[in-house]
């Protein structure tokens, strides 16, 4: 678990505590997808996986708070920390689930959540990454037998990646009946399934044949977010 200190922007990081000696350094990546809660939990349960944490990257306000990213005035977006064991899991195994566990054709949030805060961004913390987080992106458009130009998950710079309050951490775990409704009326899983079909939050070999064709953009969004209420 990271405390309240940002977590720094560095290539393949490593954290030596989690790190056995004599073992391969773990990686990190960070990745974000909307509800900061879901994203969490489709990630920290994959094999490899060391880590998963809740917070916030891409802005230009230190130590930002949930109540401020939430204005969607800090340039901040609600992002997942994944620390790794690059042995079990490789980088780019893990943005194929990444993908799959969000809608890649909505710029303007995800699901119910709107607005930039909630936009999906790989951030990349080196070359190697960057040119990954690249492949990926062609590997899905071609997937979902979409353009390039219809995929709207941004590709940017890790800069900071600052950890979320404590409250944040593996909501999904500890307060499962709030997240299980939260999820259901969002309508996460539906999209996923419209969008992606059986490789919906799936980590399977890329395909340039999708089992179906990408569902129609969302519907309009419920005017309550069950999250905010």
């Amino acid at each position: 678990m990271v405390g309240g200190a940002p977590v720094w922007a560095a290539p393949t990081t490593t954290s030596p505590a989690l790190t056995a000696p004599g073992a391969v350094p773990l990686q990190e990546a960070v990745l974000a997808g909307g509800c900061f809660w879901c994203l969490e939990h489709d990630l920290e349960t994959l094999p490899g996986v060391v880590e998963a944490v809740s917070g916030y990257s891409g802005g230009h306000l230190d130590h930002p708070t949930y109540e401020q990213v939430s204005t969607e005035q800090t340039g901040h977006q609600e992002a997942v920390l994944v620390r790794f064991d690059p042995k079990r899991i490789s980088y780019p195994s893990l943005l194929r689930s990444y993908w799959r566990n969000v809608d890649p054709l909505d710029a303007g949030g995800q699901f119910c959540d709107r607005g930039d805060s909630y936009r999906p961004v790989i951030f990349t913390d080196s070359k190697v990454q960057q040119a990954q987080a690249e492949a990926s992106f062609k590997a899905a458009a071609a997937e979902l037998h979409r353009p390039t130009s219809a995929i709207r998950v941004q590709i940017r710079p890790l800069q900071r990646f600052w950890p979320g309050e404590g409250y944040h951490q593996h909501y999904a775990v500890r307060n499962s009946v709030k997240y299980n409704y939260y999820r259901w009326a969002c309508g996460r899983d539906r999209r996923l399934d419209a969008v992606w079909g059986k490789r919906a939050r799936s980590g399977a070999a890329w395909s340039g044949k999708a089992p179906q064709a990408a569902g129609p953009k969302p519907s309009p969004k419920p005017s309550q977010n069950p999250r905010k209420s």
